[in-house]
């Protein structure tokens, strides 16, 4: 009998097929990872990655086609040289004059796309680089679209800038790609840390899920304040929209038109009973006491897909039905635990926001924006407002209003396009949503390069704590854990 080793299982580093020293610098490096947190420490020598051939340690896996690799990068202590680097690096091979280009922060700060053009190539100064306005840089993004790389890089809090792009002609369609560091001087031993690393596949900007298939999704939970992130489920398949229940140890999601309850740790997934509602959509959530939930089902023959407001205990049950007229799709709670707001589509092709008390009685209509768009309706905790998103500007904002409709006034002011604003519940702060200015205004697909920003309730600037592909499905729901410190979201990839 022979037993068969698989080498590269063996070697794995996170979601690495393993970490290498090229050009066998003189201290050996090492990556490791910590599943806890989901991070990797980098340690490694090197005397350099330029002139016609490299030292440094690197950690990666082979890619084919087009992809975005985003990572959060810091070099720990001092260190001895300012140039020691750290980054993200696509290459054609592990030989030490291999072709390649990186996304480099070095110890003093500086910013820069790098590259060998051809392998055995002198690197020269300043032609096979380019230097990024701003110095120390957190997050660092790499995006290979056909023979043309993008650099991109932020620090946190603010939107991603293009730092440079470089067509490389002799990078072949499988490459490697991944995180690396470099001592910059033989003689020492320089360390780095590396998080909330995430590579995406990529699809065309006219993919049609509904045609050509979903892609696989990420369950992650962030910590909005210093913007760490952690996946705690996947699947090859979608699920959407997650709810964060109100002892803080589960979550809920829709996938395949059921309800589903999970860990925050991704364990235990069990179905939920939601009786004959079995083509449940993303929008769902829980009320303020914690007692009733509620979901969006899709009736046969009705009208816009027949989406139905529904009511059920959050243990499960037979759900009630809320909303007769469709489409209707939940949206937001009443602290009274009485009222839903939801988004519906009556007259015409707009849609606007509707309220409704679960004890019967009309709905009440409480926006009429002719020709626009209005959705995501949420109350504030303490019930003096409605949050929403319109686009009677032109381009999607976050608005508010008084909860009978009254004094509306927006919230954002910027190009993007601002989607779902949650509320967290001390009420303190919001977190949107926020698609590209090429986007149209009134859409929210799947599958782009979205932002999660936070904003204060009180007023001022958004700040962006995530960048993820991914849109439709990511956070549609009120998704904030029970303590104000983190949220629930979906991200997609292939």
């Amino acid at each position: 009998m022979t037993l068969i080793i698989d080498t590269i299982a063996q070697n794995k580093v996170g979601v690495f097929d393993e970490s290498v020293d090229v050009g066998q610098p003189k201290i050996a490096g090492s990556t490791q990872f910590d599943p806890q947190d989901q991070s990797y420490v980098i340690k490694a020598g090197g005397y350099n990655i330029w002139f016609e051939r490299d030292e440094f340690q690197y950690a990666h896996k082979k890619i084919t086609g087009d992809f975005i690799i985003t990572a959060n990068f810091s070099l720990i202590g001092e260190g001895v040289d300012p140039h020691r680097k750290i980054g993200l690096m696509l290459r054609e091979s592990l030989e030490d004059n291999a072709a390649h280009i990186t996304g480099t922060l070095h110890g003093d700060g500086l910013t820069a796309l790098q590259w060998r053009s051809l392998r055995g190539a002198f690197m020269r100064d300043p032609q096979d680089e380019t230097f990024a306005p701003k110095a120390h840089y957190q997050v660092l993004q790499l995006e290979r679209k056909g023979k043309t790389i993008i650099m991109r890089a932020a620090h946190f809090g603010e939107p991603l800038q293009v730092i440079g792009k470089k067509k490389m002609e002799d990078l072949p369609d499988e490459i490697y790609a991944g995180i690396f560091l470099c001592s910059h001087n033989p003689e020492v031993l320089e360390q780095g840390k590396v998080w909330n690393l995430r590579i995406n596949k990529t699809v065309p900007d006219d993919y049609n899920p509904y045609d050509q298939g979903w892609l696989a999704s990420r369950l992650e939970l962030l910590n909005v304040l210093d913007g760490k992130r952690k996946v705690v489920l996947t699947s090859d398949t979608r699920f959407e929209a997650p709810n964060w229940m109100p002892d803080g140890k589960h979550l809920l999601f829709n996938q395949d038109g059921r309800i589903y309850k999970v860990s925050t740790s991704g364990e235990n997934k069990t179905l939920l009973n939601t009786g004959i509602a079995d083509r449940n959509n993303n929008d769902h959530g829980i009320s303020f006491n914690g007692k009733l939930l509620a979901i969006s089902h899709h009736r046969d023959g009705l009208k816009g897909g027949g989406s139905s407001v529904y009511v059920l205990p959050i243990s499960g049950g037979e759900p009630r039905l809320i909303t007769e007229l469709t489409p209707s799709y939940w949206h937001g709670w009443a602290p009274n635990n009485r009222d839903v707001v939801y988004v519906a589509q009556r007259e015409g092709s707009h849609y606007d926001i509707y309220k409704k008390s679960i004890k019967g009685g009309e709905e009440i209509k409480l926006t009429n924006y002719q020709g626009s768009h209005a959705d995501g309706p949420e109350y504030s905790p303490d019930g003096k407002y409605i949050y929403y998103n319109a686009s009677p500007t032109g381009t999607m904002q976050i608005w508010r209003m008084k909860p009978d409709g009254t004094n509306k006034e927006q919230v954002t002011f910027d190009e993007y396009n601002d989607w779902f604003p949650h509320i967290s519940p001390d009420g303190k702060w919001m977190v949107i949503i926020s698609f590209p200015t090429h986007i149209n205004p009134t859409s929210h697909p799947s599958f782009k390069r979205v932002m999660l920003r936070l904003m204060p309730t009180s007023g001022g600037p958004p700040k962006t704590i995530a960048f993820l592909y991914g849109g439709q499905g990511t956070i549609n729901v009120p998704s904030w854990s029970p303590d104000s410190k983190s949220i629930a979201f979906v991200s997609y990839s292939k």
